[in-house]
């Protein structure tokens, strides 16, 4: 399935947008198209009675369509797909290793296109709180990958002869490797404060519990992220109110509004987590690293040939 996705990316090129750092509208034709084609994608791994629900999970993991930007909550739909494949039988524990090192990489590997491709904007001003603009994943992932290594430490990540040795096999390392070569600025200190910090931990099972406790509180505990999140049969949740309050935001989603803790929306939209306030759903647009990246190196002065 990522394979067929990266070949409708080539299929379907960036428009002409270079007078804007912010997200390509190509991406909604992607989009457009990964949803138009999600029932029959689904239908390869799951019973018929299951791919609408299964293939929500699917369209949500590569961005929002409106707003053409990416973030962790997007990321966390992909892991939702991945435990409704599990609970209805088309994944099994046994499989978790691979779906992590080959699946959840060859994910990676498509969203980095599409970010590079479609300028995606990070859904959020602090990008994932120092870490990378759009991901948080890869590295739990990559610092669960690296615990028995004897030569790679977390400190290596200052050394850019490993980082461009090893990022090809370790996603840790890739994502240094990408942040790098997307910030402008000279060091991690500047641009990623906060895995400048982490780098100073003795041992990758120290950066790896802080990981999972950070996953928890910064993006499955947070408002902004889980106030997206879909509900249904396979993925419940329990808890709130049943007659809350609801507010219909601009976005179509609906939110919860005074006292009510969850929203039940019936029909064909969500159910949402809520928590206590009210935010602003559609966030702040940041204009894409990536993008402006790209903008300078278009500015560069070419080199005089030299004959």
């Amino acid at each position: 399935m990522l394979d067929t996705l990266s070949q409708w990316v080539v299929e379907i090129p960036p428009a002409e947008n270079s007078k804007s750092r912010f997200g390509n509208p190509s991406f909604q034709v992607f989009y457009d198209k990964v949803k138009e084609n999600s029932h029959e994608l689904m239908c390869r791994l799951v019973p018929e009675a299951a791919a609408e629900e299964v293939g929500r999970y699917f369209v949500e993991s590569f961005g929002n369509r409106r707003r053409i930007d990416y973030g962790t909550g997007h990321e966390a739909n992909f892991m939702a797909w991945l435990l409704c494949l599990e609970k209805l039988g088309a994944l099994t524990a046994d499989d978790d290793k691979a779906v992590v090192l080959r699946v959840f990489v060859k994910y990676i590997a498509l969203m980095r296109k599409l970010q590079f491709d479609y300028w995606l904007e990070p859904a959020g001003s602090h990008g994932v709180w120092g870490l990378d603009d759009y991901h948080f994943l890869p590295f739990m992932f990559g610092s669960a990958q690296l615990l028995d290594h004897k030569y790679i430490k977390p400190k290596s990540i200052h050394d850019l002869e490993i980082v461009e040795e090893f990022s090809k096999s370790y996603m840790y390392l890739a994502c240094i490797h990408f942040i790098n070569t997307v910030k402008t600025t000279a060091s991690l200190r500047w641009h990623s404060p906060m895995l400048d910090d982490i780098s100073a931990c003795k041992l990758w099972s120290k950066v790896n519990q802080g990981m999972i406790k950070m996953y928890k509180a910064e993006v499955m505990g947070k408002l902004p992220i889980m106030q997206h999140f879909m509900f249904g049969s396979l993925i419940r949740f329990d808890g709130g109110l049943a007659d809350a309050e609801t507010l219909q935001d601009s976005c179509g989603h609906v939110h919860g509004h005074g006292n009510g803790d969850t929203v039940q929306a019936h029909g064909s939209q969500d159910v949402f987590a809520l928590g206590q306030e009210y935010p602003d759903c559609c966030g702040i647009p940041v204009p894409s690293a990536i993008a402006a990246a790209a903008a300078q190196k278009s500015r560069a002065p070419r080199p005089i040939p030299f004959d």
